[in-house]
């Protein structure tokens, strides 16, 4: 694994949220995926961290859309590592 930038550690330290049901999808992605993803999704989920606890619990219990596709993408990319 490749040693993360100063950008991308900012990035892992506000991928920390305040909901249990969250870090449930983003931990394991974080510690496993995100530093060896290239950089069209590291930018994904950026974007996904801009979005608000609530909103994106909303999206990983698919009660709601980002109008990102990338994001929704990534999200149910997330989802499926939580069972593989």
């Amino acid at each position: 694994m490749n040693e993360p930038t100063l950008h991308q550690r900012r990035i892992i330290y506000q991928a920390r949220r305040g909901l249990k049901e969250l870090d449930f999808y983003i931990d394991p992605y974080v510690k496993n995926h995100y530093l060896d993803a290239n950089e069209r999704e590291q930018l994904a989920f950026e974007r996904l961290l801009a979005h608000e606890d609530p909103d994106l619990l909303l999206f990983f219990l698919g009660q709601a859309s980002a109008d990102d596709e990338e994001v929704m993408a990534l999200i149910e990319k997330m989802k499926q590592l939580k069972y593989a």
